[in-house]
């Protein structure tokens, strides 16, 4: 079944390598469940090499500075961020049919490594998202993030995985 988002491209941008399995097979999981909604991939940034004097500002500068060498100003940049805006799963789904209706950009969601954002990815996002109150490792929220998008688009289609 084809539709309008058969041409868009949702990106999901990681910093850092995994180390859990779990959190692999989850996301891999899930991931091949969305190519059956939209085009899907997930871009994966080296860590950012440590020196001793490195302080966390200067870690979320380095990082900041390799992410915005590699988005387009097209792009739609949406930050998972604890200090985001909180919508609950079928907000969600309208949320992202919304950008994914009226939008022909890619849309990249972001999520930051163990220090969070630099003061220059806050000011290129174009929206900051929180998926809880809660703070969960990067790593993990991976798997969670690509669930919610999954649990999204069968929302948008009216499939039975959300019992809501």
């Amino acid at each position: 079944m084809h539709s309008q988002f058969d041409i868009m491209q949702i990106e999901l941008w990681v910093i850092g390598k995994n180390s859990f399995d779990f959190v692999e097979k989850g996301v891999k999981e899930f991931s091949s469940r969305l190519k059956h909604y939209t085009g899907f991939d997930i871009v994966y940034f080296n860590d950012v090499k440590r020196g001793k004097k490195d302080n966390p500002r200067l870690i979320k500068d380095k990082e900041g500075k390799m992410i915005l060498s590699k988005i387009s100003k097209n792009d739609i940049l949406i930050l998972l961020d604890e200090r985001g805006r909180e919508l609950d799963s079928v907000k969600f789904s309208v949320f992202l049919e919304n950008k994914m209706l009226y939008s022909t950009k890619k849309i990249v969601f972001l999520i930051g490594g163990a220090f969070g954002f630099s003061k220059k990815i806050y000011e290129r996002a174009d929206e900051k998202l929180s998926l809880s109150k809660m703070t969960f490792s990067h790593q993990l929220i991976r798997v969670c993030f690509v669930e919610q998008l999954y649990r999204a688009f069968t929302i948008i289609r009216n499939e039975k995985y959300h019992n809501a």
